[in-house]
């Protein structure tokens, strides 16, 4: 294998980009934005331009080989397979996720739980909000699409944990533990059971109506990726955001001030959640594996070799965003940001993490007086993979006992 000429990258190491990889990806992106990283086992493309061809040609940097991790954890699914293949395991979830059926069928349902788990914490006037809130609301809106018989949320975050440990182990070059396993012959189970109860009787759960497309296997592993990808995705989002907006009190004042103003509009508080999409996007990275010899920016890829797309460099590629490690509200193109990959395996979820990330920053700034982080307890987003802060400490003002 030619592994090209990457001085930089052959001194990064997985412990950099699992704390903080923003200045390690600047100097990459700057001097070798394709660049062989020993430690990844692949390239890495830190330069957005490059990102972007990359996932949109899935002929040349496909995810169908037995080295993508996820499959290795669940079985084949749209996530790790492309052209038919994809198509037939994607297709019978889309309508779903499309924008107006979200709204139409499970705005008022996300607000209702927001609500709930708000009006649980307010007398506390403190809480850890990446468990206690954004984690269950994310769980209780999957089952919810989903329709999974007799899984209740506690349930639901133990297999997705169980799960993306294991992805997390086997990117990091460790064999799986057991925890991944378990979850997903737990989550069989209970998808075999939702298309039971649902052949006999009108239940028309996302999975019982793609079942007259897929086999139980099919659907098992596309439940799984819709599950730990629409929990991990939402529950960063929200995390990240917030986070970003408690630490930047002017921004987070011209969000409450456009809200005052514009109301259920929201066109700030939009921007800021695509704004901290584009600063730390939830999955940091996306892998791709070269189907021939090809030239990508300055650098010769050979077949079979390891092609990873760091969302998090291309996010913050100068040539696109200005003064790119800045948390700007008004930033006027966060929208190019690639959070949620780009090409064929665009996220399916996009639209649903948005509209909960939305949701859920309203409701816990309206209904949270005075929220702040706790400065006893700070954090930052971390992780090779998945990006987000493993706590989120808050602190508001709680009613008075009287009140």
């Amino acid at each position: 294998m030619i592994t090209g000429n990457s001085p930089l990258g052959a001194a990064v190491t997985l412990a950099e980009l699992g704390e903080d990889p923003h200045p390690v990806l600047a100097r990459l992106r700057a001097e070798e934005p394709v660049s062989w990283l020993p430690a990844l086992g692949g390239w890495l493309v830190t330069r957005r331009d490059l990102a972007v061809a990359v996932m949109r040609d899935a002929r040349t940097y496909t995810v169908d080989d037995p080295r993508f991790s996820t499959a290795q954890v669940v079985g084949p699914s749209m996530l790790s397979l492309d052209g038919p293949e994809h198509a037939a395991h994607r297709d019978p979830f889309t309508t779903p996720f499309r924008l107006r059926e979200l709204h139409a069928g499970f705005a008022e349902r996300i607000q209702r739980q927001a609500t709930l788990l708000v009006d649980g914490l307010r007398p506390d006037g403190t809480a850890e909000l990446r468990r206690a809130f954004a984690g269950p609301l994310a769980a209780v809106v999957m089952t919810d699409i989903l329709g999974l018989a007799g899984a209740d949320t506690p349930t639901v975050l133990a297999w997705y944990d169980g799960i993306v440990q294991a992805v997390n182990e086997i990117t990091e070059g460790r064999p799986a533990g057991p925890a991944g396993a378990t979850a997903y012959a737990e989550l069989r189970e209970a998808v075999a059971a939702t298309v039971h109860a649902g052949a006999d009787g009108d239940d028309r759960s996302l999975l019982v109506t793609a079942a007259g497309r897929l086999g139980l296997p099919e659907l098992t592993s596309n439940a799984a990726v819709l599950l730990f990808g629409g929990i991990e995705t939402t529950e960063a989002m929200i995390a990240n955001a917030l986070l970003h907006l408690l630490e930047h009190p002017r921004q987070l004042a011209l969000v409450r001030a456009d809200d005052d103003a514009n109301g259920a509009d929201d066109t700030l508080l939009d921007n800021a959640i695509e704004e901290s999409l584009r600063l730390e996007p939830g999955a940091a990275v996306v892998d791709r594996y070269a189907t021939r010899d090809t030239r990508l920016g300055p650098a010769e890829i050979r077949r079979g070799d390891l092609v990873t797309v760091s969302l998090a460099g291309a996010n913050r590629d100068p040539a696109v965003f200005t003064e790119p490690d800045a948390f700007d509200v008004h930033r006027a193109n966060s929208r190019l940001q690639l959070a949620f990959a780009h090409g064929p395996h665009y996220c399916l979820g996009a639209h649903l993490a948005r509209l909960e990330t939305r949701i859920a920053l309203r409701t816990l700034l309206d209904g949270l007086p005075g929220l702040r982080l706790d400065p006893e307890r700070p954090s930052a987003p971390r992780g090779l993979v998945f990006r987000k802060p493993p706590t989120l400490h808050a602190l508001w003002t709680a009613p008075s006992p009287s009140g």
